[in-house]
């Protein structure tokens, strides 16, 4: 199921000519949840135009607090919305999405007077601390009309305060939230004027550090703005990362039992160079000891199928001089533990004395065994040293 949500300030929403592009919109990237911001419909237009644009949706206004209905929530089941309060700057309310933990969002449509800005930072303190949205899962996003830095403006002008932005920037600090990572758009505004053009950060995806734990992989993208000046953001609460294009540096674990398994790694990362500056360096030190660590697996682990055949099977003498390797392979990859416990268990054995290695092998992909090659070898050993044992 889709855990996308959205907020976008459409610059108006009662105009026939934008219908059929926020249609096409909500059709294309398929969100489940969405805060329309700075709509200018009036309540009594609200049902009709709602039944042309979201058919099909559930949707809430804060038309209580504002005539022009400032902010539209809108929703598709099975998702479920409780408004928990409302004004004329911001709609807070309870989500729950299936098989997800509930979490709350707060979508905000700032003012464009500071004076009223400030009396929507008060208000996001008084219910950072009536709500307790500390030990909460909280997300906040809309137009918040304000930029955090200078760098949010395309043109600062040095003279203006920066009384209002020390303001912002410290709101934020006390309700212990900050950017979701996000994609696209750095200024999410402009005034569209290509003589005398002007781009700002004005739209914000917030969050604290529970949406983190929450939602691991959550990602924010700013699209094109379409028919307004506003970018819409597209918030994916399980956004798939893309896998990298080479592998992560890894090696087995058991190399580490290898008795010269320290000094290999010592003289590898020695020769690779005396100092490890920056990540060019640290990269070129990995490459130098992954090659070096598989020369090791190589050398003492490699082939082990063969080298059983060339035995011709393990017996009990083989089974404890053959490599001081295997001890590590069935006292850590056994089903049954260590090696004593196997031979006190009651437990039947999975391999019988007479079964042999190729047939296995053959049916490994039928039988769907989740034990490795080793260890498969490991048991038949074992197997005929509890016969020997009980016999």
């Amino acid at each position: 199921m889709s855990c996308k949500l959205f907020f976008w300030n459409v610059r108006g929403l009662n105009d026939p000519s934008k219908h059929q592009t926020f249609i096409n919109w909500l059709n294309s990237h398929k969100p489940i949840l969405g805060a329309i911001l700075e709509t200018h419909i009036k309540e009594l237009s609200l049902v009709q135009l709602m039944s042309t644009l979201c058919r099909g949706w559930h949707y809430q206004s804060n038309h209580l607090s504002d005539k022009d209905g400032r902010i539209v929530l809108i929703w598709k089941d099975p998702v479920k919305l409780r408004v928990i309060t409302q004004s004329r700057q911001l709609i807070t309310c309870e989500i729950t999405l299936p098989a997800c933990a509930s979490f709350l969002f707060t979508a905000v449509y700032a003012s464009n007077l500071s004076e009223e800005r400030t009396d929507l930072w008060v208000e996001l303190l008084s219910l950072h601390s009536s709500l307790d949205l500390g030990t909460k899962i909280w997300l906040l996003g809309g137009d918040f009309n304000q930029i955090l830095h200078r760098s949010e403006h395309s043109a600062f002008n040095d003279n203006s305060s920066m009384a209002n932005i020390y303001e912002f920037r410290d709101c934020l600090l006390q309700l212990g939230v900050f950017h979701l990572r996000y994609q696209g758009a750095t200024h999410t505004w402009s005034n569209k004027q290509p003589s005398i053009p002007v781009a700002k950060k004005l739209d914000r995806c917030l969050i604290n550090d529970n949406v983190i734990t929450a939602f691991p992989h959550a990602t924010a993208t700013f699209l094109p703005t379409e028919t307004s000046d506003h970018s819409p953001c597209l918030i994916d609460l399980a956004f798939q990362l893309p896998k990298a294009g080479t592998q992560p540096y890894k090696f087995q674990n058991y190399l580490t039992k290898h008795p010269s398994f320290t000094e290999v790694v010592r003289e590898a990362w020695f020769e690779a160079g005396s100092f490890c500056v920056n990540l060019a360096s640290l990269c070129w030190k990995l490459k130098c000891l992954k090659k070096t660590l598989k020369q090791l697996n190589r050398e003492n682990y490699s082939n082990i199928v063969d080298r059983v055949k060339e035995q011709g099977g393990l017996g009990v003498k083989d089974l404890y001089s053959w490599n001081r390797a295997t001890r590590f392979w069935y006292d850590n990859w056994s089903p049954f533990g260590n090696l004593t416990n196997y031979l006190n268990a009651s437990t039947r054995p999975l391999v019988t004395s007479r079964t042999t290695l190729t047939p296995l092998l053959e049916d490994w992909e039928s039988r769907k065994m989740q034990l490795r090659l080793p260890c498969l070898t490991m048991i038949i050993g074992i197997s005929h040293l509890k016969e020997q044992s009980s016999s």
